[in-house]
This record gives C-alpha cells, structure tokens and sequence, in this order.
C-alpha cells in the first residue's frame, strides 16, 4: 500500500460524512447519503442520492463510484450506471445514481451508507491509426470465446 495522497474534500452539508476506510485494508471508502429526511426509491426506480461533499484529485487520479455488495445482494440496491468515475477536473458534489433492481419499495436513510469510493491512478493515451494490429492467439474471437 502507497503512501497517502493529501485531497482536498469540501463538505457541502452539515450532514455530509467524509468517505472512509471501513478496515486497515479496504481498497473503497463508504459513500454516506446527506440527506435530512428518508428517501423512497421505489421499486425499479433510480434517484441520485447527494453525499454532500466535494473533491479534488490530483491530476492522472479518477475516484470510481461502485457498489455496495450488501446493498445489491439483500436489496437489489446499485449504482445504475455500474461504475461512476469522479475526474481530477470536476469540482461538483458527488452524486451516486441508484437503481433499486427489486419489486419492493427500498428506504434510503440519513446517512446510511450508499456506494464506495475507490481512488485509481490512471494513463492517458494517444491513438495511433494503423492499417492493421499484432496478431494474437485469440484474434477477434468475442463474447464467449474463452470458455465458461
């Protein structure tokens, strides 16, 4: 594990929650709903839910908003875009899209815990137009192609 990476967080709420580590080694942080009242997401409805804080990564990092097992697993709770990405540029509060997947009615509370955030480092590329690409074992085999 690296290094901690001073960022800047603004809370935009009184009852914004910094995302935090659940243990000493969990790769996300919990993304915690600012919301004053309950909120009804209803059943196959999407609604974004407001964390109430903004940040400031550091150039070539992305923060990826992701599901919470728990969630998805008892409640059909999840990210309706799957991954969000946050990019070092947006200075927004941060939003997390959920679908509630279930035939029954789901109850987002203050401050329940509603997705986690994993900061990645990432590249940048420059494409390079080429008549043709390297040959390989699996050649442009698609979906499926590798077995079960």
């Amino acid at each position: 594990i690296g290094m901690p990476i001073n960022t800047p967080v603004r809370k935009l709420s009184e009852s914004a929650v910094l995302p935090a580590y659940q243990t000493a080694l969990s790769a996300g942080m919990d993304l915690t709903a600012a919301i004053k009242e309950p909120m009804m997401l209803g059943a196959h409805e999407r609604a974004v839910v407001p964390t109430g804080i903004a940040i400031a990564l550091p150039e070539g990092y992305e923060a990826q908003v992701r599901g919470r097992s728990g969630l998805a697993a008892k409640y059909g709770v999840m990210p309706a875009n799957g991954v969000g990405t946050i990019d070092a540029d947006y200075r927004g509060e941060i939003g997390v899209i959920l679908l509630n997947t279930s035939n029954t009615a789901f109850v987002v509370e203050p401050g329940m815990r509603i997705a986690q955030l994993v900061v990645a480092r990432y590249e940048r590329i420059d494409w390079e137009v080429v008549e043709s690409l390297e040959e390989t074992e699996r050649g442009n085999s698609g979906f499926g192609s590798t077995g079960k």
